[in-house]
């Protein structure tokens, strides 16, 4: 039997037409070799190159924590739980997570998932509460690793690993090669599956702004204003910088969202489902935005401020240009800075207009609902609502995102004051639920 007639109805549920190079890979492998490690750049499918393998390795009927997948950051923690879900398997999964509550997450695991994913943080503090037995895991995978080794979350894996029970397979990717591996991981030798040579960036192109250090914020909003909503990723080094720009954008009236550490879960979540839902156009990130988030296809990504490591600049490139499309990477560099030594001479000089060109706003703004998944609210029960009460075409309805307890939908910015008023008294799935724009 074929990988694709094995996997049809999950292709089909994950409207995959058929597996890549990668996904194939990790599935011929990973059964062989009980300690494979995947590298390959942002992405490439490494979710479903994981995850595949890990469902074929399931057994139904056994009431215990089978698979573990460790991640570093809650967001692609998320992320992997959804694309789980949308394969409509009969196991059931939990993900765990800073920020969310202990006590949910403590009733999920009463009832042990097949599938557990998690942060190396939560994933630790649950080993110390015994919430879940991890001496009956037979797959562990480690996703982003470096990323995992990079943020300092060393001491949280050796609790991990310090409770496993030493006979378990692995399964770790990685965005940058690694050549050894910390003493905390029970094994010293590995397949490596490697797909980063294979997708260079030879149709990203570099440009170079230069601008005075005391005009540099204001360069930057003339450059993404030149966009014309064409969606944009700024990189900062620095949490305050990601801060600053956002209030000049603010003060132009230019719809944009934040990301990084310092932010509320709640509030990195909604800044990405407004820019993923086409109703923000522009994210001002961290680093923490470079990889493992899903996020659509960026055309332009901006470095406001040069990260010290290659690694970082390649990480945040990755955002555009992927799979081979053609992507564009701005550098802003002030009169008092100096580009790094992995920058070489092939890049393009460009200039900004004096004055700013305030674009339109983005089409799409976001609606939120208060209500979501627990409330068992689906994504027809919303577009029902809209559609029949508020008027709206299907044209007129983008990506809709449900939480555990809210939902959000991108709507035409231009009918959202008539929508929101013709549905505003209106009850969904028999309920009254609070319905307005999410700021």
């Amino acid at each position: 039997m074929s990988d694709k007639s094995k996997f049809e109805s999950i292709l089909k549920n994950l409207s995959i037409s058929e597996l890549n190079e990668i996904q194939q890979a990790a599935i011929e492998k990973a059964p062989v070799h009980p300690n494979l490690m995947i590298l390959a750049p942002t992405g490439s499918g490494k979710t479903i190159a994981f995850l595949l393998p890990i469902l074929e390795s399931l057994q139904e009927n056994k009431k215990e924590v089978q698979a573990l997948i460790i991640t570093p950051s809650r967001e692609l923690a998320l992320q992997i739980e959804q694309v789980f879900r949308a394969m409509k398997t009969s196991f059931k999964v939990s993900c765990v997570y800073g920020g969310h509550a202990m006590k949910t997450e403590e009733n999920s695991l009463s009832e042990a998932p097949a599938v557990l994913i998690g942060t190396p943080g939560r994933v630790a503090d649950h080993i110390d509460r015994e919430s879940f037995d991890a001496k009956k895991v037979k797959l562990v995978v480690l996703d982003e690793f470096d990323k995992s080794l990079q943020l300092g979350y060393q001491e949280e894996l050796k609790v991990i690993f310090k409770a496993l029970g030493k006979k378990q397979r692995h399964l770790l990717t990685s965005a940058t090669s690694i050549n050894s591996l910390p003493d905390f991981l029970p094994f010293t030798k590995w397949e490596t599956i490697n797909f980063l040579k294979a997708q260079p960036n030879a149709k990203l192109h570099l440009k170079l702004l230069r601008t005075r250090t005391t005009d540099k914020v204001e360069s930057l909003v003339r450059l993404v204003a030149r966009f014309n909503q064409e969606p944009c990723l700024v990189f900062c080094n620095h949490r305050d910088a990601v801060d600053r720009i956002s209030h000049v954008l603010s003060l132009n009236n230019m719809e944009h969202g934040v990301f990084h550490g310092a932010l509320e879960q709640i509030d990195r979540e909604k800044n990405l489902i407004k820019f993923r839902g086409g109703a923000n156009n522009i994210l001002i990130a961290t680093d923490l935005a470079a990889r493992g988030l899903d996020i659509p296809e960026i055309k332009h990504v901006v470095h406001y401020q040069l990260p010290p490591q290659y690694d970082a600049f390649t990480h945040r490139n990755g955002r555009t240009a992927r799979m081979n499309a053609e992507g564009e990477a701005y550098l802003l560099l002030a009169d008092d800075e100096t580009l790094p030594d992995y920058i070489d001479k092939d890049y393009e000089e460009i200039t900004v207009d004096s004055k700013l060109k305030v674009p339109p706003p983005p089409k799409f703004i976001c609606i939120y609902f208060g209500a979501g998944k627990k409330e068992k609210i689906s994504k027809g029960d919303i577009v029902g609502l809209l559609m029949k009460k508020g008027e709206l075409q299907t044209s007129d309805l983008g990506l809709i995102t449900l939480l555990d307890h809210s939902s959000y939908v991108s709507i035409n910015r231009s009918l959202a004051d008539k929508v929101l008023s013709k549905i505003k008294n209106e009850k969904l799935k028999k309920s009254k639920v609070k319905i307005e724009v999410a700021y």
